[in-house]
């Protein structure tokens, strides 16, 4: 089974991710209409919930072949196992701390014997065909969030967990975490080292690294760090940040 995630990281090269916060299928198919590898629908800080998800990832496949990957509230099998049924072809797991965490979330996004995932793919199967169940376990993306000083500790154990894909990290509640001022697209040394710390564990066990970006700029200086995976804005920030601009501009 095919994705478009796997096509580029295929190739070696640094997939782009969009990201949903938006309840509405209309913005995600806006979003899926960009260039796009991957595009995030996020169920823990954005405003979405299930019902919602579903026509948003629906809207994603009618406009865009965005490899679709959701965030759940928590790790929580249910939902993870819910997301997946519903097609999202990959996890972004928040607050992975430990190794057991990064385990947990591989066994939930996998079927026996790698995993304790629950066979109903009722809309999965429905879109990727009959094989699906066979070929899930080495199509579906498993992503664990490292963004706590719990996480920073266990990084390296975390990385070598039997069957994730990556670790991502989350700036934010990161540096909030180990003490740090929150910024948008941060370069303070000490976040950046922390940050350096993951994306070697990452490489270190020979898996995919991803970080969270706002400005293309500081995505691209990212890729160029050796991050293979980068997150670029999110709807609801650049949609805000545009009606401040011009408003401010008017006003002005």
């Amino acid at each position: 089974m095919r994705t478009r995630l796997g096509d580029v990281w295929g190739r070696g090269e640094v997939a782009v991710n969009g990201w949903l916060s938006i309840p509405s299928s209309v913005t995600a198919e806006m979003v899926a209409r960009q260039d796009y590898d991957t595009i995030t629908v996020d169920l823990q800080h954005g405003l979405i919930d299930y019902q919602v998800a579903i026509p948003m990832m629906q809207a994603i496949a009618s406009a865009s072949d965005a490899t679709v990957i959701a965030r759940p509230p928590w790790l929580e099998p249910g939902i993870i196992m819910k997301l997946l049924d519903a097609g999202a072809m990959g996890i972004l797991c928040p607050l992975i701390n430990t190794p057991a965490d990064a385990e947990a979330l591989v066994r939930a996004c996998h079927y026996a014997p790698k995993g304790m995932r629950s066979v109903g793919p009722v809309r999965a199967m429905m879109i990727y065909g009959p094989t699906y169940v066979q070929e899930a376990n080495d199509a579906v993306t498993t992503l664990a969030m490292i963004e706590t000083a719990q996480a920073l500790e266990n990084v390296e154990a975390i990385a070598r967990t039997p069957g994730l894909s990556a670790l991502y990290i989350g700036p934010s509640d990161l540096a909030q975490s180990l003490g740090h001022p929150i910024k948008v697209d941060p370069t303070d040394p000490p976040v950046m080292a922390a940050i350096d710390r993951i994306l070697a564990a990452a490489k270190a066990a020979g898996i995919k690294a991803g970080m969270h970006c706002m400005m293309p700029d500081y995505a691209r200086q990212m890729a160029a760090r050796g991050f293979d995976f980068v997150t670029l804005g999110n709807d609801m920030r650049m949609l805000t940040t545009e009606l401040a601009n011009r408003v401010g501009a008017f006003r002005a």
